[in-house]
């Protein structure tokens, strides 16, 4: 297990640069070629939400009901060697299980609240395509992949293509590249989830497939993108904050606010598998949640930060993918425990920094707690995780400027200084 993280952690440091550079590069083309403005804190949002997913799954905190790997050493009818045809089969099984998994995400209320994460951005573009969730802690949809199973689909087949099937997927969250030719008939392509990412009532709940669209066509769930329905992207009940942990928990916090306040039983015990948004009708009428009904005039989420704010916030999601790379090149090496600690701390700092971008009165105490996680880290482990003296009183000294900044930039600054960003 812990090889396989280590390995993991590798690809990942490999691919995130990777990413990166193509979210920058399309937002340099939207600015400048589009004229359109460049939403620095939506950007460093989705980033962070990216970087928490894969801090969770480096940290290997997935639960896995039932695996893959079981039902096929114990199910399996036929035994199937790993030719190119198989492979391809593997790649058709796997989307398919990604277009049920995908329906079912939009459509009952408890595994809404997994996929809210990477609905949440009022934006569309490659950026929005990192929000993937930290919410999800028990995989139960792997029994979807039974026929592969049983076919003898051998699992490190499905290891191999699975992450090329989700990797796949990213290239198609943009706005600027229009429809595709015949290629709209086969496969998913921007301009299809450009629907699946809008909140019109045409596109709403559509077009579920992740590499081919041939799911959608076939079971009822297609919507072409329309000349005169300009998509407006985001979810009806907007997040309205820029702090990818919680917005990957507003949704549970608000089914179990409804179970708590539902006068009956039948509401408390059906509310977690009814369609997505469902409220028992008396939780509706004393504490209504806020809707978007006019996709068109309804305004953006959107805080005020100065340019200095702004730079502060770039730098420490610079500082987090340092920690990142550190924590991800040494999954190898670090003890079990460290590791967790040291998955938590960065998990903390991006909470503190994005209240901060989100101007909560209690970013300052939050990033006095992550000061309070990482000394306590350093007196535990003798040193920052292995890097000797003389960076780990580099470290201690972020922790203390961030600190020091946070304080300012929420206490001090004249709101003049800061314009909508």
């Amino acid at each position: 297990m812990r090889g396989q993280l280590a390995t993991y952690g590798l690809i990942l440091m490999y691919v995130i640069p990777v990413f990166i550079t193509l979210v920058l590069l399309e937002k340099l083309y939207g600015c400048f070629w589009k004229k359109e403005p460049f939403k620095v804190m939506d950007m460093i949002s989705s980033l962070s939400s990216g970087l928490c997913n894969s801090v969770k799954d480096s940290l290997g905190l997935v639960f896995v009901i039932l695996s893959y790997g079981y039902m096929v050493q114990h199910w399996a009818i036929f035994e199937i060697k790993a030719t190119v045809a198989l492979y391809v089969i593997a790649f058709i099984t796997i989307d398919f299980y990604g277009y049920c998994t995908h329906r079912l995400a939009h459509s009952i209320n408890f595994f809404w609240n997994k996929h809210a994460i990477h609905h949440s951005s009022e934006e569309f573009n490659l950026a929005c395509a990192l929000r993937q969730p930290v919410a999800q802690f028990v995989n139960m949809f792997t029994f979807l992949l039974l026929p592969a199973a049983l076919l003898g689909v051998p699992a490190q087949v499905v290891a191999t293509v699975a992450p090329i099937q989700f990797f796949l997927q990213f290239w198609y969250h943009t706005k600027y590249i229009g429809k595709m030719g015949f290629l709209e008939k086969i496969i998913v392509t921007p301009s299809h989830h450009r629907v699946h990412h809008a909140l019109n009532a045409e596109y709403l709940d559509k077009n579920h497939g992740q590499i081919f669209i041939t799911w959608d066509k076939l079971f009822g769930t297609f919507q072409e993108e329309l000349p005169n329905v300009p998509p407006v992207y985001g979810i009806t009940r907007p997040m309205n904050t820029w702090n990818p942990i919680k917005i990957n928990f507003i949704h549970l916090w608000l089914l179990i606010q409804d179970a708590y306040r539902a006068e009956k039983w039948i509401d408390k015990l059906t509310i977690w598998f009814k369609p997505t948004g469902w409220r028992p009708d008396d939780v509706e009428a004393k504490y209504p949640v806020h809707k978007i009904e006019d996709p068109y005039h309804f305004e953006k989420y959107n805080t005020l930060a100065s340019n200095n704010l702004i730079a502060w916030i770039l730098v420490q999601l610079s500082v987090t993918l340092v920690f990142i790379y550190h924590l991800f090149s040494h999954l190898g090496s670090i003890e079990k425990p460290q590791i967790l600690i040291y998955g938590v701390f960065i998990l903390l700092n991006i909470y503190a920094y994005t209240e901060l971008m989100d101007r909560n009165t209690k970013a300052v105490w939050w990033d006095v707690l992550k000061a309070v996680v990482g000394f306590s880290s350093i007196y535990y482990c003798g040193d920052w995780f292995g890097i000797g003296q003389i960076y780990t009183i580099m470290v201690a000294l972020y922790f203390m400027v961030s600190i020091a900044l946070t304080y300012y930039f929420k206490e001090v600054e004249e709101p003049s200084m800061a314009v909508l960003a």
